[in-house]
């Protein structure tokens, strides 16, 4: 079976045929930098790399543009609250959203484009929607003219014209010629940046930012734009109307990940429940929140709570510890084995997650049963295939991302764990078990797991 993904826009699931053969562009609208992220935000981000790592493992040569829009009325309404600069705003935010994914092993894009660096793009595309009769100026403002493409606004999001709300994105709607026209530029306000263009200083709209931004680095006609579901309308509804009027093709695929939420609510800052990533981390490991958000599948929404997360961090530990086991018997592991034709299956199937993930975890069952019984051939080949599976989705617990501790005092640490072992063995052979035990107890005091098995002791640090 070969890659099939849901297309928001045909509400079907359709063969993945790129626009150029082994070529796949993804457009992903990332952050919009008011505030630091929440694991709703960061959830995207994981999604998509799974996306990136499958088609990557695929054969595909994958091109990700990911965006920050760092000018919108949310970032200048945190300026003035602050009395801050809004370049501050932003910068300080996107530098938290550049570790936060960089924290949960989200690989980085191809490039990452900033609204404010876009604006000469911005221009052209308005410049070519007036012309063809799309869009017009008014009170040194831009307007994109809803009703010029009524026959196919609001197809992404099956919405008639007739039925939507205005668009709800400026002070003063006089000048519009419908309630539902969007904005393209902002005409210039005191205390606002500005930058000058054939129509008057001003600012960008949100919606044009992300047209000019994916077509300059994937060309008029891409493969996939990815978001989540709350963008559909109007956010993607609007790129998608700018961008063809245009006379762009725009995207081929639209994908959308669902919601993260908290007692049924669409988790956001302006609910209270905002769950940082820095305070996250402090519950779970990184790898183990990656784990969380990434194995439910993307269109699903998922329901927060402590208890899911722990469960989810019990069962990520329960693949680790055959890993970490596995690799201490065999030392040389094919780093490019064959993947599971059933796990292949599942990603191919609109990137099936839970499916993969069941496939892992069954050959964790295998891997451990062949542990047990010291079948080293079968031990290799099922190590082998873990891993591999693992490093698709980003969480193998050898990698240089999530070995534990990463640090320069590691040697030195395994060095007196191995000596304080030397001296339990040598207690338990003169049967002074009082000693031995004093010693597990003080290691499992300092943090240190001390487990025995038939091919001696061996230790980990506690999770």
């Amino acid at each position: 079976m070969s890659l099939h993904l849901y297309d928001t826009s045909t509400r079907a699931i359709r063969e993945f045929v790129p626009v150029e053969a082994g070529r796949a562009s993804m457009y992903l609208c990332g952050a919009t930098v008011q505030a630091p992220p929440h694991i709703g935000h960061i959830r995207s981000g994981v999604n998509f790399d799974v996306l990136r790592r499958w088609l990557t493992r695929s054969g595909y040569d994958v091109t990700l543009c990911r965006n920050v829009t760092d000018i919108d009325d949310k970032i200048i309404r945190v300026s003035a609250e602050e009395g801050v600069p809004w370049f501050v705003v932003a910068e300080r935010n996107q530098r938290a959203f550049t570790w936060a994914y960089e924290t949960l092993g989200c690989l980085p894009p191809t490039v990452e484009p900033r609204a404010t660096g876009h604006v000469p793009e911005m221009i052209e595309l308005m410049e070519r929607l007036i012309e063809r009769g799309h869009a017009y100026a008014a009170g040194g403002d831009v307007y994109f003219d809803v009703r010029s493409y009524a026959d196919r606004y609001g197809s992404l999001s099956n919405q008639r014209l007739e039925n939507m709300r205005p668009a709800f994105d400026c002070d003063d709607d006089s000048h519009k010629r419908d309630p539902r026209d969007f904005a393209l530029w902002k005409g210039e306000k005191p205390g606002e940046p500005t930058w000058p263009t054939p129509f008057g200083p001003g600012r960008p709209g949100w919606h044009l930012e992300c047209s000019a931004m994916a077509t300059k680095y994937l060309g008029p006609t891409f493969d996939i734009h990815g978001g989540g579901l709350d963008l559909i309308f109007p956010h993607h509804e609007n790129e998608i109307a700018q961008s063809q009027a245009a006379g762009d093709g725009f995207a081929r695929y639209w994908m959308h990940n669902g919601m993260l939420k908290i007692g049924a609510e669409k988790m956001s800052k302006s609910l209270g429940n905002s769950l940082l990533i820095p305070d996250m981390v402090q519950k779970v490991r990184p790898v183990e929140l990656r784990y969380y958000l990434a194995v439910p599948h993307y269109r699903s929404s998922i329901e927060y709570s402590e208890e899911a997360l722990r469960e989810a961090a019990a069962a990520y530990q329960r693949i680790e510890g055959f890993v970490i086991r596995a690799a201490e018997v065999i030392h040389d592991v094919d780093a490019d084995a064959p993947l599971p034709q059933a796990f292949v299956d599942a990603l191919n199937d609109d990137l099936g997650t839970p499916q993969a993930v069941a496939v892992i975890h069954e050959v964790v069952r295998e891997g451990n049963v062949a542990l047990s019984k010291g079948d080293k051939e079968a031990v290799a080949r099922l190590l082998a295939e873990t891993q591999t599976m693992l490093d698709v989705l980003g969480l193998d617990p050898r990698s240089p991302q999530w070995r534990s501790g990463g640090s320069d005092l590691k040697p030195v640490v395994d060095a007196l764990v191995a000596v304080a072992l030397e001296q339990r063995k040598s207690a338990r052979e003169r049967k002074d078990y009082a000693a031995a035990d004093a010693i597990r107890e003080q290691l499992t005091a300092l943090g240190i797991v001390v487990e025995d098995t038939p091919h001696g002791p061996r230790w980990e640090l506690s999770r």
